[in-house]
């Protein structure tokens, strides 16, 4: 073999640099190509208490652990030789069209996550396409989050919770906000035991003690922005000073029934969710309610652990419910191949939280728009690796769920 010298013209073309970005919150997002890769930037730049609250469950963590694992037990079967040029996302949810098949997920205290909080996801939801839901438990008003999403879909998480009148009185207000839709949460009769944020001494407004003063050492930025806006409170009730436990014990009202639900339904004017159902049976009952949908959920793992997992009780719901009403999904989503797995199901819909508020304290707005591109860019690519143009297209013969546990005989 001869060999010579390269000359500078052989190697110009092999040597590219890359742009460089001067602004550090796009280089670090820019780098980030998955959600898990947005999750360790966020545990990176914010405290312990506020990241473990995001990214904790209850107790042991099992129900989300087996949530997860059972995404990542899917098994594709693709179709060849389709014309997949062109991928449409986007189909008709709760009476209006979405621009993809996930939204964002009410979550409570998102303002201790970072301080643009809720009204960065519902100005980037808004962006997107794609529905925002405002949890009771909010750190943005109703009233702030319509303000930045005034064109888009504003959805309103309730807890019932002792006193009826001040429950109702949110319902009001989300209606005359013109949100379109109410998730009504069931699965809160008492707080789940999050371990983490016992451990953490998590507050509302975060307690300064040595730990915390000492975790705050490397999270300078995050304490300024907390430091120099608005307090952190619940806007849509009244100031709370002390741990988020107790503050849940106050609210949640372990004497709801489906008489409550019932009379919900008859006080919302929109579209009514119920949120947190785990089992077939209570799906038909609350449908037989009137419910306009149901969202298969264990809470993200939050409230009982060992709970069942929504994606392995998809299947049975969508059999026998597909046709009466619509069905949602969360709990344990974090890639667009979720999604994309949860709508061949029978899935109409699917929500998102953990996700979102890794991109928001990764990055503030930029960072969950960065969640939502992520996202969608998976759901694009995975459809047409699927050989599929539409969601209406996805069906259960293009996903088999792997069991790695079977059930034991009572």
């Amino acid at each position: 073999m001869d060999r010579r010298l390269p000359r500078p013209r052989d190697l110009a073309p092999l040597i590219q640099f890359k742009k460089p970005r001067l602004n550090p919150t796009e280089r670090r997002l820019a780098d980030a190509l998955t959600i898990d890769d947005l999750r360790r930037i966020a545990k990176r730049r914010t405290p312990k208490a506020a990241f473990d609250y995001t990214d904790g469950a209850a107790e042991d963590e099992l129900s989300l652990a087996r949530a997860r694992q059972s995404f990542r037990d899917v098994e594709f079967h693709p179709t060849i030789l389709r014309d997949v040029s062109e991928i449409d996302t986007s189909r008709d949810v709760l009476g209006g069209r979405v621009a993809l098949p996930f939204g964002i997920a009410p979550t409570g205290f998102t303002r201790l996550m970072h301080t643009a909080g809720e009204v960065a996801g519902a100005r980037a939801a808004a962006r997107a396409g794609i529905p925002f839901s405002l949890s009771t438990l909010g750190t943005a008003s109703i009233e702030d989050v319509k303000a930045a999403n005034a064109h888009g879909r504003n959805w309103f998480q309730l807890y019932m919770w002792k006193d009826r009148e001040r429950s109702m009185a949110l319902v009001e207000r989300a209606a005359a906000a013109e949100f379109d839709t109410l998730l009504v949460t069931v699965d809160v009769p008492v707080a789940g035991a999050r371990l983490r944020d016992t451990r953490n001494g998590m507050s509302i407004p975060p307690a300064l003690t040595l730990r915390t003063v000492l975790d705050a050492i490397p999270h300078p930025q995050w304490w300024f922005d907390l430091l120099t806006t608005e307090p952190l409170s619940f806007a849509s009730l009244n100031r709370w000073s002390g741990t988020v436990a107790e503050y849940l014990d106050t609210m949640f009202d372990p004497t709801v029934t489906f008489g409550d639900l019932e009379w919900i339904r008859s006080q919302w004017p929109n579209r009514l969710v119920v949120k947190g159902i785990q089992t077939l049976d209570d799906a038909k009952a609350v449908v037989d309610l009137g419910a306009d949908g149901v969202l298969l959920s264990n809470h993200g793992g939050r409230q009982l652990d060992r709970a069942p997992v929504p994606f392995h009780l998809l299947p049975s719901v969508a059999k026998e419910l597909g046709a009466r009403t619509e069905i949602l999904l969360d709990t344990g989503i974090m890639s667009g191949a979720d999604v994309v797995a949860a709508i061949a199901l029978g899935a109409r819909f699917t929500l998102v939280g953990r996700a979102y508020l890794y991109g928001l304290m990764a990055g503030g707005e930029a960072g969950v728009e960065r969640a939502i591109e992520i996202l969608s860019s998976q759901v694009t690519r995975t459809m047409a690796l699927l050989g599929v143009t539409s969601l209406d297209e996805l069906t259960p013969r293009h996903v088999t769920q792997l069991h790695r546990f079977g059930r034991a005989e009572s």
